[in-house]
C-alpha cells in the first residue's frame, strides 16, 4: 500500500489521528478500494470510531493487489508522527505512507520545506478487520447540527466531566447537562444545563421525549475534528442503553463515532422518560431487543500477543442469538475497576469470528465477567 497526501489534507489526517487517540490505544489501518480506513476502539469497548478517507483525498492512492491487508499500530507511536498540528500546516508539504507487509513496517515520510524529510518507521501487528455493523435508518431519533453549535455547547462543561446527558423532546427542545450520580447530593455539585431550540438544528426528528447519557471525552474528539473541517454532525439515537451514532459525511471522507449510552432501567430514574414496565421480561433482559443494527463485530485472531488470550475482565457476558451478533448486559455484581451498579453502560461488543471448534471452546468456558469503566481522562 502506498498513498501520498499533500497540502491541507496532511493536517486533516493529523486531526483524525488526534481524534482517534481519544478513543483507544491502538489504531487499526486497512487500505480498501473505497479508501484508507483508520479505526479505534476504547479499552472498555464502549466507544468505536472510524475515519474513511476516499481515494480523492490523496494525490496518489494504491491499496495494493496482494489481497486484504490489515494491521494495527500502537496509538502513541502513530500519534507522535502528527503530534504538532501547527508544524504540519506550516512546514509539511507532502506525506507519504508506505505499508511494507513483508517486514511488518509502516513507513510515514514527512517531506518538509527546504528539502527536509522526516521518516518514521513503525512496527505493526497483523490483525483481522475491525468492523462496526449498524443501520442509522433504524434509529428512532435524528438530529443534524452545525459543528460550531455543539462545540459552543460542550465548552461550558469542565474538562474533568466524564459523562453528559442529552435530552430531546418533540416540542423542539434539546438539552445538555452534566450527569449526576444518584448518591450525589444536589447541594455539593454544580449543575450545568444548556437548552437549544429546534431552529438551531438543520434536521430535527424526535418522536418522543428521550434522554441519553454518553462519555464526553470521545465526543469532544469528534467535535474538534468536525469544527476544523466545518462539517455538520448527524446524531442518531434511540432509547437509553442503545448506542448513539455520530456521523460526518463529505465527498473526501466519512466519519462514524459510536458511543455506548447509560442504561437506566429504573422507571423512577430522572434520566429516563416514558418507561413502561414489562409484565414478563425482567428489567435487564435485552434478549428481545432488535440490536443487530447496533452491535459491533470484530474479527480478531484467537490469541493476543505471545499467544495469550484476551483478558476476560474486558468482555461482558454473552447471550448468543441466531445471528453473528450477540446481545450483552452488565452483571449485577461489583468488581474493582468497574462502574458502580447504578452506572451501567451498554457496552459495544467486539467478538472474535472463530471457526466451529474455537467457538465451542470459548462458549464452554462459562466465565461471567464485566467490562471496565470508560476512561476518566479528559
Amino acid at each position: 500500500m502506498k498513498c501520498i497526501i499533500t497540502g491541507g489534507n496532511v493536517k486533516a489526517l493529523g486531526k483524525a489521528v488526534h481524534s482517534l487517540s481519544r478513543i483507544g490505544d491502538e489504531v487499526y489501518i486497512e487500505p480498501l478500494k473505497e479508501g484508507l480506513s483508520l479505526r479505534a476502539v476504547s479499552a472498555s469497548r464502549s466507544a468505536y470510531a472510524c475515519f474513511l478517507f476516499a481515494p480523492l483525498f490523496f494525490q496518489h492512492y494504491a491499496p495494493g493487489e496482494s489481497g486484504p491487508v490489515r494491521c494495527k499500530v500502537f496509538m502513541k507511536s502513530f500519534l507522535a508522527v502528527f503530534r504538532s498540528l501547527s508544524l504540519l500546516e506550516k512546514t509539511v508539504e507532502k506525506c507519504i505512507i508506505l505499508l511494507r507487509f513483508c517486514d511488518s513496517r509502516l513507513c510515514v515520510q514527512l517531506h518538509c520545506k527546504y528539502g527536509v524529510v522526516k521518516t518514521h518507521d513503525l512496527s505493526f501487528q497483523e490483525c483481522e478487520s475491525l468492523q462496526a455493523v449498524f443501520e442509522t435508518e433504524q434509529c428512532t431519533h435524528t438530529l443534524r447540527a452545525p459543528s460550531r453549535l455543539l462545540v459552543d455547547a460542550a465548552v461550558h462543561f469542565p474538562l474533568t466531566l466524564a459523562e453528559v446527558t442529552m435530552g430531546a423532546s418533540p416540542g423542539g427542545k434539546v438539552t445538555f447537562r452534566n450527569y449526576l450520580e444518584e448518591e450525589t447530593e444536589a447541594g455539593q455539585t454544580m449543575v450545568t444545563e444548556l437548552c437549544l431550540s429546534e431552529d438551531e438544528f438543520q434536521v430535527f426528528r424526535v418522536k418522543q421525549e428521550t434522554q441519553i447519557t454518553f462519555c464526553l471525552k470521545e465526543f469532544r474528539g469528534l467535535l474538534s475534528f468536525a469544527e476544523s473541517s466545518n462539517l455538520p454532525i448527524n446524531i442518531y439515537f434511540d432509547i437509553p442503553g442503545r448506542p448513539a451514532i455520530f456521523v460526518l459525511e463529505d465527498p473526501l471522507l466519512e466519519v462514524h463515532l459510536v458511543l455506548a449510552t447509560l442504561s437506566e432501567p429504573d422507571c423512577h430514574s430522572s434520566q429516563m422518560t416514558n418507561c413502561t414496565p414489562k409484565a414478563v421480561t425482567p428489567a435487564y433482559d435485552f434478549t428481545n431487543d432488535d440490536i443487530d443494527a447496533y452491535m459491533i463485530a470484530m474479527e480478531t485472531t484467537c490469541a493476543g500477543v505471545d499467544g495469550v488470550r484476551p483478558s476476560p475482565s474486558s468482555i461482558l457476558p454473552i447471550q448468543h442469538t441466531n445471528s453473528d451478533t450477540r446481545d450483552l448486559e452488565s452483571d449485577e455484581g461489583t468488581v474493582p475497576g468497574t462502574p458502580p451498579p447504578q452506572k451501567k453502560f451498554r457496552s459495544l461488543f467486539f467478538g472474535s469470528v472463530l471457526n466451529q471448534s474455537q467457538t465451542l471452546l470459548y462458549a464452554g468456558s462459562g466465565q461471567e465477567v464485566l467490562a471496565e469503566d470508560s476512561e476518566g481522562e479528559s
